[in-house]
């Protein structure tokens, strides 16, 4: 979704992040078509046993619709199964709710899959509160994973509270936006032509600029703490008790991203950065219409 990819060099930073100690690895069936999860089997053979693999369900191929049907979910996990290579799943998430199917009915079919040994724990991806609530209820919840980062925080209200309440890990995806808050991208036409985010509203246009002004004050808050702003926003997110999933394909970036873990923010860092990029200060939305209204939360 983010331009050109290179398999053998995406294999070595695999590989490179299990050096660093980093042992969770984030994909789904529908990234690249169940491409992404043959990459990811290929790169852990023979180091299975250091990862916890973390993959997803419910989309369809190239995003065309979502299912949380039984019978579909069956044949989703093996599938998945059979592209990374393992014989179980740690953690199994529904990549979207589905509001045709009730959420008992879709959980109890996933909790049938723990029975079966093939999954070990189940999650949830852009669920509210209430959904995450009727979910744990017929099978313990261990993970929700939604976008947040210094600029996605409306899981704050409800949905974050929820999660803590019932002892659910809170895996935060996107917590440098989509790259925007690395500050690496300075202008829309460093977007390749078949990147994702150039359809993305944050990245279009006056919202672009307003957008960067953010970045680069981030910037200077980073700097003053001997950091960059990637790794600044990934300590933030720790600090409000997520567990970032940055994404990347290069070495150079993996290695930056994990160095983040050193940061340590203090009162102090926090109350600078509200000050600066406060709650909702982002200009434009973080999907496009047509997506936003798949979001359940």
């Amino acid at each position: 979704m983010y331009g050109e990819t290179n398999d053998e060099q995406s294999i070595q930073t695999i590989h490179r992040a299990l050096d660093l100690g980093v042992t969770m690895f984030d994909t789904a069936d529908v990234y690249g078509n169940g491409h992404n999860e043959e990459l990811l089997g290929k790169a852990l053979q023979g180091r299975r046993e250091q990862a916890v693999i973390a993959t997803k369900f419910s989309y369809t191929p190239n995003y065309e619709s979502i299912s949380g049907h039984p019978d579909y979910i069956k044949k989703a996990v093996d599938d998945s199964l059979h592209r990374l290579k393992t014989d179980y799943i740690d953690l199994y998430y529904q990549h979207r709710v589905d509001p045709q199917v009730p959420i008992e009915e879709t959980v109890g079919a996933m909790a049938d899959l723990v029975k079966a040994g093939k999954v070990r724990a189940l999650g949830l991806s852009e669920a509210s509160a209430s959904t995450i609530r009727r979910a744990h209820a017929v099978h313990p919840i261990s993970a929700l994973e939604s976008e947040y980062s210094l600029w996605s925080r409306d899981i704050e209200d409800e949905i974050l509270p929820a999660a803590r309440e019932l002892g659910i890990t809170h895996v935060a995806y996107s917590p440098l936006s989509r790259g925007f808050i690395s500050g690496e991208l300075r202008k829309f036409e460093d977007l390749a032509a078949d990147d994702l985010r150039r359809w993305l509203p944050r990245f279009q246009g006056e919202n672009f600029m307003k957008n960067l002004e953010i970045v680069n004050k981030i910037k200077e808050i980073a700097l003053e703490k001997d950091c960059s702003p990637s790794q600044f926003a990934i300590a933030w997110t720790i600090s409000n008790g997520a567990l970032p999933i940055p994404g990347t394909k290069r070495i150079k970036y993996l290695e930056e991203n994990a160095a983040a873990s050193d940061v340590v923010l203090t009162k102090e860092d926090l109350t600078l950065i509200e000050n600066v990029s406060p709650k909702n200060i982002t200009q434009g939305a973080r999907y496009m219409k047509e997506q936003m209204t798949l979001l359940d939360g």
